[in-house]
């Protein structure tokens, strides 16, 4: 009951979970993924087709009549299959499909608004998967809701499944910690929290093999406690979901790529800052999109204003 309720409280009660697509095999990966989560959160599936880079292929493409003619029946026949397919999935969810003549970014940043999350495919191929790629990384850069990528191999064939959960210094957005823990609690997983940390040059070089480190005790003691901390609610919210705490001595990006090769889902939040796409995602955030092998789900800070492209 508790975690019932603590999962509606996380989530944006009756917002869709929109879904990119563009017919490619990464997109209906995606599709597939966010209709069983519609499924699992009882809310509406919205399916986004944005039709501006068909621009570029529709003079290939015509054989009769206009190109905008032609770019807006593949358009149209590309929502309707994607509507087709998660139907066929999920027919207990609610399916719509929408076609825009817009940038696939500026479409999928304006849908965040009303958002529950965005969700995009992560392994693509072809011109419009190198299209949609490359929009999956600025989504999750610009998005006021959490974006997730949906990776299309086999899940981990372990018994156990887990949610991993990166979490950085303090004043790391929280809002992360509480998805993981939804994520979790309605699949029934545990929530794997993995902490990376590194101590300052000068302590590191007075470190001796073999000595007793009392530095890396106090460092560790202080990660320990501040998870304890940033955990306590969504901990008391969802008391059945199984919790392991990870607090390593090591850069951020390989503690996480080692955790995500055993995770069926990696959760990690995301601060807004000004600049290119790499620095405002952090370059931890765009590693883990590049190379994880697992859905990962990036989560804005709290009242993160989306950050539109120029139309």
């Amino acid at each position: 009951m508790w975690c019932a309720s603590f999962v509606r409280a996380v989530s944006r009660v009756g917002a869709p979970l929109v879904v990119g697509v563009d017919g490619s095999p990464g997109a209906l990966h995606a599709v597939d993924w966010a209709a069983d989560e519609a499924a699992l959160r009882g809310c509406p599936l919205r399916l986004l087709h944005a039709s501006l880079w068909a621009r570029y292929e529709a003079p290939r493409l015509a054989v009769g009549g206009s190109p905008r003619a032609q770019r807006t029946a593949l358009a149209r026949r590309l929502a309707a299959a994607a509507e087709r397919r998660a139907h066929a999935r999920r027919p207990e969810v609610s399916v719509t499909a929408d076609v825009c003549d817009e940038d696939p970014v500026y479409a999928l940043v304006d849908a965040s608004d009303q958002a529950a999350a965005v969700v995009v495919g992560g392994q693509e191929h072809g011109l419009s998967g190198l299209l949609l790629g490359s929009v999956s990384l600025t989504v999750a850069a610009r998005a006021r809701s959490p974006v997730i990528v949906v990776r299309g191999g086999a899940p981990p064939t372990a018994r156990e499944r887990w949610v991993v959960l990166g979490l950085g210094a303090p004043g790391t957005t929280l809002a992360a910690v509480d998805l993981a823990f939804a994520e979790a609690a309605l699949r029934g997983w545990g929530v794997e929290v993995v902490h990376a940390w590194t101590r300052p040059r000068g302590e590191r070089a007075t470190v001796r093999s073999g000595e007793f480190d009392e530095t890396r005790i106090f460092h560790e003691q202080q990660a320990k406690q501040w998870l304890d901390e940033a955990l306590a609610r969504p901990a008391a919210g969802c008391p059945e979901v199984p919790v392991r705490r990870v607090v390593v001595e090591s850069r951020a990006r390989p503690a996480l790529l080692q955790a995500a090769a055993r995770a069926d889902l990696l959760v990690v939040g995301a601060r807004r800052r000004g600049g290119a796409v790499v620095l405002q995602l952090g370059t931890v955030n765009h590693a883990m999109l590049c190379y994880a092998p697992c859905t990962v789900a990036v989560v804005p800070s709290e009242g993160a204003p989306a950050d539109r492209p120029p139309p």
